[in-house]
Parts: structure tokens; sequence; C-alpha cells
């Protein structure tokens, strides 16, 4: 009986005490590292939730494996971003892997995002990744999407780098300006802030072509257009893969926590499909290829989602000067008790 009450009030401090509180759990979106697209994607979506009174905390991870895994085990953690060729390695390899079977059971779909090109950046000499053969590469950081993408392309062409280095991208484009390694892959959307800089010396360093016919068969063939970074001049024929935002399968009625990461994911999923305009004209470039109706095969949308598209969707908007704007559905009005009864009294008498 102790521990049943002692039980009971652990976890009246812990849940919040009635329905008012379930705002009060904060929101958090993993993204990617500092000088990357996913980081400022989730930049824009909290900033439109800040125009209503929404935080939203944007915090950096390593990439697309570390989000499926926050979604789902991080405390707090009700959004991420995730490559889809990342997606597709986890549900072909579940049945091989209990971590990556928990992971693809509770992972789902908030929107499909833009395509973010491979970037290779190499020495001038290296003309194609073949040419990577028995060089020094940077692959990526350990578990990121970028190192899992980076392997997959090596080991698809039978490409033999003599080391792979595990450093982020800054950290290897310091190394490649040192000459201390010879190439690095970076999936990003284009244009990345990292390459935007212009201390790359276009005489020294390219970005690789990406023709190879089993990489455009097996990914998005696309060109990172001409003068896209002050040290490319030309247009690169590369590939690309799919940014998808995520979220993990709540279940309401399992707990007041669950509930309300269900209403968070439901109410930016109404902020981002009401404000795509005001993303597309005011946040980073990608958000103009964002296309809302490509999901990736496979996965399912989260029924939180739907709630928060749904028409008619209820949601007030917090603004900055005190006032409260109620979007989506609109309030039913209410009868006045008088006019109830009088309603009721015509009835009574004429039949209704």
């Amino acid at each position: 009986m102790i521990r049943t009450l002692a039980l009971a009030l652990c976890l009246a401090l812990l849940l919040p005490a009635g329905p008012g509180r379930a705002q009060e759990y904060d929101m958090n979106i993993v993204t990617g590292g500092a000088s990357g697209t996913y980081i400022q994607i989730g930049k824009d979506i909290a900033a439109i939730a800040a125009e209503c009174g929404v935080t939203l905390k944007v915090n950096e991870s390593a990439g697309s494996i570390e989000n499926v895994m926050a979604v789902r085990d991080r405390p707090r953690t009700q959004l991420g971003i995730a490559q889809s060729d990342v997606l597709e390695y986890v549900r072909t390899f579940q049945s091989e892997d209990p971590v990556l079977a928990r992971a693809a059971k509770g992972i789902r779909i908030v929107f499909p995002l833009y395509d973010e090109e491979i970037h290779v950046l190499a020495k001038k000499e290296i003309t194609d990744l073949q040419g990577l053969n028995g060089k020094k590469v940077s692959t990526g950081v350990e578990g990121s999407g970028n190192s899992l993408t980076a392997s997959l392309l090596l080991d698809l062409l039978k490409v033999q780098p003599a080391e792979r280095v595990k450093l982020n991208p800054a950290d290897s484009l310091a190394a490649l300006l040192k000459g201390d390694i010879d190439a690095f892959f970076y999936v990003v959307g284009a244009p990345a802030a990292l390459f935007s800089k212009g201390d790359i010396d276009g005489q020294r360093f390219h970005l690789l072509p990406l023709k190879e016919s089993v990489l455009q068969e097996l990914y998005t063939p696309t060109k990172i257009a001409a003068g896209t970074y002050p040290f490319q001049q030309d247009p690169v024929d590369v590939v690309a893969v799919k940014a998808v935002l995520l979220t993990y399968d709540w279940t309401p009625k399992r707990n007041a926590y669950q509930a309300s990461a269900c209403r968070t994911v439901a109410d930016f999923s109404y902020l981002i499909l009401s404000r795509l305009d005001q993303l597309r004209e005011k946040g980073h470039p990608k958000w103009k290829a964002v296309d809302l109706t490509a999901l990736p095969p496979g996965w399912t949308v989260s029924s939180c989602v739907l709630d928060g598209i749904a028409p008619g969707y209820s949601f007030s908007c917090h603004k900055p000067d005190g006032t409260v704007v109620a979007e989506g559905a609109k309030p039913a009005a209410q009868t006045p008790e008088a006019n109830q009864i009088y309603v009721q009294r015509v009835c009574a008498r004429i039949g209704c």
C-alpha cells in the first residue's frame, strides 16, 4: 500500500494535473549539424510557431540515424528530420537488427520535404568516385545519415578508399583544405552554408559529378546549378535523397504526455500546411522545392498529422501583442438560454 501511494505521488508530481497543463511539456525537433540545411529548416518551423506564442526548441544532432531513434526514445522530442535512404535502410534491415526493428515499428511520417543533393568535395585531380580508390576520404560521423549514404555509394561502386575518416562536415572541410584528406561526402540541401563562405579555392577543389548509372537508378538524378557556390562555375550532375519530417506513433489515450505530443504534432502539421507560402517566401530556399505529396514508400503518415490537416482543425494563435486569433474551426455559436426555452415552447404548441 505504501509503495502504491508513493508511486501515485511520484506520478502526480511528474504528470500534468489536467488538460490545461498539456502544453507545458517542452517541444523539441532534432535536426543536424550547425552548418546544415536541417537546422535551418527546424529554425524556420520554430519561427512560424513563435509568431503564435509556441516555443519549439531546435536541437543539433549527428543526423538522420540519431534523429530516427530520437523521436522514439528521447524525452520531449516530438519531431525529427531524416533522409529517405536512411528510412529505406531501416525498413530493409529491421528483421536483422532489433534496434532497427524498434525504430521501424514506431516511426511515422509528418511531411515529405525536399531533395538533398549528395555533395562530394574533392581535390581537383580526382574526377569521379572511382578516383577515390586508395585515397583518404571522410564519410561523416559514425551513425549519421551522411555516413550511411557515403558508405552505400562507395560500396555500390566497389570503391575502396585507403582510409574512411569519421569527421563532421565542418571538420572535413578543414581537413581537406589542410591536405589531410582527399575528399569528403556531405548530404545536404543546396545551397549548403558550409560551401558558401568563399574560402574554397576553385582551382584546387571541385564537386565530383555523380553520373554512374547505378546511382542514377537508385537515387534521384539532379543538378547543382552553376554558381550555387563561389568556387563552382559550372553545373554539376549529382543525385539526391529526400528529406522527411518524422514523428512517433503517439497514442493519446495511453497517457497525458502522449496526448500532449500528439497535439503538438497536430499543431505543427497545421502550422506548416497553413503557412507553407510564408515558409517558401521567407525560409530556406529549399522550402520552394517541398512536395508534400512525395511520401516515402513503405511508411505511414501519423494519425496526429491527419488531425492537424483536417478541415476545420482548431488552433489558437497567441500573437505577441497579446491578442488571440482562433484559426481553423469556427466556434459553434452559443444559443442563449432564453432562445432555447422559446424554441422548446413553440415546438410544444405547434410541433417541430
